[in-house]
């Protein structure tokens, strides 16, 4: 009677954490201010203004692709949510996150989103250079937290050089980089 009693104990036990262990997921956040303009003519406006970027991934996910430095997962819509002086930016679809851990230089997660910017899809790109090392190495495997936590980021100086950075592109318009300059952290 005992080992009924403590095989439905476990069982029961098991039923109830197994959803929360599938659910796992980690919340990165990078907040700060955006600006310079590095490249583009800024038709929102952004330059000088607060930036939230926020992303929910399940630690669940399999890379779409990876290298030797790499690793990319596709998240599902509304994944990311973009905040550009209190204005939220909700994605359309799917997103991309790509995670590098060069040999040299720093760590970095690049966030690529379609959003709804007035009614008028645009991309979202956005980069946080991390410290050398801040990712373990199963994140080639799945997506995980990186260390330490919370990070200083520094705005690049230069479009597509080496710092943190937002670019947007909007049909018509253009697309515009900025320097991000704040934290980022999970």
């Amino acid at each position: 009677m005992e080992v009924r009693r403590r095989g439905f104990l476990t069982a029961t036990l098991m039923l109830a954490v197994c959803p929360l262990l599938g659910a796992a997921s980690i919340t990165y956040t990078f907040n700060g201010t955006l600006g310079p303009i590095l490249s583009g003519s800024d038709p929102l406006g952004a330059n000088g203004e607060s930036g939230v970027v926020t992303a929910v991934v399940s630690t669940t996910l399999s890379p779409t692709s990876h290298t030797s430095t790499s690793a990319t997962y596709t998240l599902p819509a509304g994944s990311i949510t973009v905040v550009i002086n209190g204005t939220t930016y909700g994605t359309t679809g799917t997103s991309t996150l790509k995670y590098t851990f060069p040999a040299a230089g720093p760590d970095t997660m690049v966030f690529t989103a379609t959003v709804d910017i007035s009614g008028i899809n645009g991309t979202v790109t956005a980069t946080a250079s991390l410290a050398k090392g801040s990712f373990p190495k199963s994140i080639a495997k799945h997506p995980a937290k990186f260390t330490p936590t919370p990070q200083t980021m520094t705005a690049a100086t230069k479009a597509g050089g080496p710092g943190s950075q937002v670019s947007y592109k909007v049909v018509l318009l253009g697309t515009t980089v900025l320097g991000f300059a704040g934290t980022a952290s999970n």
